[in-house]
């Protein structure tokens, strides 16, 4: 049975708090775009009409208000397997079948897992055949959509038996130590799924071929080369076949780095556009922002698996939810579950950690091609295109956005071209 004390309460709290800072950031943000979002942005004059300005509007205030319903549904969700006994009947039955600690862990994860992913089908069919096909941006057919929601969940439930296994048997069988082993296996383990993505899950989903303008690719290879960046390969995806949103990245690490750009990006952009863009992706390995970000998350995983074993054995955690004994495949998650929404309230932090990355990612981008002026061009395209928000609430984008706001990083762009002498048209 549930027991209401002190941790609980505080929990409830964090908890409510988070969820209800959250809806109230995103009302704000789509307050402040109804109000603003008829105005063209100086930098974007020219550019946007009132016409697409509208369906702009349309669509952040459209996926916005789906977002807060979305995550409201899952706050829900999550308060119900909490609260409503679930766990405690999940635990004795899968205790009542003798099963071996890790099998078991393994069972209990799983059935998390699939009442997760049962839960966001609605969701995600609604989002990608409503708002994204009324917004004239998904291309993807119900068999598609099907087949690609079955390739997830094998790929899912495959990365989680390579994953929780070794980790449950560190718990299980290393005892004082395996806190710092599962540390450094889930370190080892992240850097693998980076190193197979490009070579083996995303092909999976995609069609990956050698980019067709041969020009384009030489001037690629060419930029690279300046800069002294090796890669294996330049990869244009079809990535139209789902939607006609624009993208370009990187991808992988090591020998499996490559470049992919999306079909829908190549019809769009200009060839300047894009090296413009791909110089900004090379300003983010020149400056070591992948390796930082790693960094980071080891660091925070690394304290992560230590709180994990001060507190795994803490029998008060288990009795505020219900169960009798301390399992510590079930204090992992109630552990995971009772930080998340402290979590939340650090996301500031993180984003502007990101959007100085960025700045200086762009700031390099114009360094590199000796110009701001493809780069502010791809980045309106890109916002055109993407029906992006051009009128964010500052304090919603100073809390969510990991890229500074399209207005002001095209500003700060033009003030760059201004000090360089360089024309603004």
């Amino acid at each position: 049975m549930i027991q209401f004390n002190l941790l609980l309460l505080v929990f409830l709290i964090v908890f409510v708090t988070s969820s209800v800072t959250r809806w109230i950031l995103t009302r704000v943000n789509v307050r402040h775009l109804s109000a603003s979002g008829h105005q063209v942005p100086k930098v974007f004059q020219g550019e946007i009409d009132t016409e697409t300005l509208s369906r702009m509007t349309d669509y952040t205030v459209d996926s916005s208000r789906f977002g807060s319903i979305e995550a409201f549904f899952g706050d829900l969700i999550m308060l119900a397997i909490l609260l409503s006994g679930f766990l405690p009947w999940l635990v004795g039955t899968l205790l009542s079948h003798n099963l071996h600690f890790i099998l078991s862990g393994l069972l209990f994860f799983a059935v998390l897992a699939a009442i997760s992913g049962i839960s966001d089908i609605p969701f995600s069919l609604y989002s990608t055949f409503v708002i994204e096909k009324r917004h004239g941006f998904s291309t993807v057919t119900f068999m598609l959509w099907i087949t690609d929601l079955l390739k997830n969940l094998l790929i899912s439930s495959i990365l989680m038996v390579f994953l929780f296994c070794p980790l449950l048997a560190l718990i299980y069988y290393t005892e004082e130590t395996w806190w710092l082993w599962a540390w450094m296996f889930f370190a080892a383990f992240q850097l693998l799924i980076l190193w197979l993505y490009p070579i083996v899950i995303a092909p999976l989903f995609n069609k990956y071929e050698p980019i067709q303008d041969q020009e384009l690719e030489q001037r690629i290879i060419s930029t690279m080369e300046k800069v002294g960046i090796k890669t294996r390969g330049i990869y244009q995806v079809d990535a139209g076949r789902r939607s006609s949103h624009t993208n370009a990245y990187f991808t992988g690490i090591g020998k499996t780095k490559r470049i992919v750009l999306f079909d829908t990006l190549l019809e769009s952009h200009t060839s300047d556009e894009i090296l413009s863009v791909l110089a900004h992706e090379i300003g983010h390995w020149k400056k070591k922002h992948v390796l930082k970000q790693l960094l980071f998350m080891e660091i925070v995983s690394f304290f992560f698996f230590y709180l994990v074993y001060r507190l795994i054995d803490w029998s008060l955690l288990y009795q505020t939810f219900g169960l009798k004994e301390t399992i510590p495949y079930v204090g992992l998650f109630l552990i995971t579950a009772l930080l998340k929404p402290v979590s939340f309230f650090f996301t500031p932090f993180i984003s502007t950690i990101f959007r100085t990355f960025e700045r200086e990612a762009d700031d390099y981008s114009c360094s590199l091609v000796g110009t701001a002026k493809p780069l502010c061009s791809a980045l309106k395209r890109l916002a055109k295109d993407n029906l992006a928000n051009l009128h964010p609430h500052p304090v919603y984008a100073w809390f969510h956005y990991s890229h500074p706001p399209l207005t002001e990083r095209i500003g700060r762009l033009q003030d760059t071209k201004k000090m360089s002498g360089e024309s603004l048209k």
